[in-house]
């Protein structure tokens, strides 16, 4: 699989709405897997990316392999994101109006490691200057080492979210609950953000 062989493109109007069960559907899978282990369900993934569709200074990004959605990424103004994830910012003096919040990259596994991760990235962070934000950041589950799920190979992407110029902000960090696979409840998780200047 080549980087040339994935349509990668904003979708934006009709094309938005029309992918958005595609996303959700992708939300699902790939969050299913370790870290995240989140068993999700189509309706609440709807009303959550109903956002997306709602507001205009929203981004999503969509890759198609042969017509079909293999990955999205997603990005909004920090300030237009959940409550959760703000306040951190906040609290060290930082505008959430300056920063794009960066929610979500999801590529199933056979088109990872192609390039599609530094694309997106690129297209997030294009938006973020159009946008006149200074500064992009996102957020990524902290998991203890010794979690029963944790599979022996399990393996982060700090070394490529540090290649593209991010850094993890100390003492940053969100907390969000969603239910885990196998549990009957949801369960608060904390969210270590990391942020770049543009």
């Amino acid at each position: 699989m080549n980087l040339e062989d994935i349509d990668v493109r904003v979708l934006r109007g009709p094309e938005l709405e029309a992918a958005l069960d595609g996303v959700a559907q992708l939300r699902i899978t790939v969050f299913r897997d370790w870290p995240y282990l989140y068993d999700g369900s189509l309706e609440y993934e709807r009303e959550y990316l109903a956002t997306y569709r709602d507001n205009p200074g929203a981004l999503l990004v969509g890759a198609f392999h042969d017509g079909q959605l293999i990955g999205a990424s997603t990005s909004t103004p920090m300030e237009d994101h959940a409550p959760e994830f703000s306040a951190p910012f906040r609290d060290l003096g930082l505008r959430p109006e300056t920063i794009l919040y960066g929610a979500e990259s999801v590529l199933l596994r056979p088109y990872r490691g192609i390039g599609l991760g530094h694309r997106f990235i690129d297209l997030r962070e294009d938006h973020a200057r159009a946008l006149g934000r200074t500064h992009v950041a996102f957020c990524s589950v902290i998991r203890p080492d010794d979690h029963p799920a944790r599979p022996a190979q399990a393996r982060t992407n700090d070394a490529f979210w540090r290649g593209r110029g991010y850094a993890p902000l100390p003492g940053v960090v969100a907390r969000f609950s969603w239910k885990d696979l196998g549990d009957t409840a949801e369960t608060e998780k904390p969210l270590q953000f990391w942020m770049r200047a543009l």
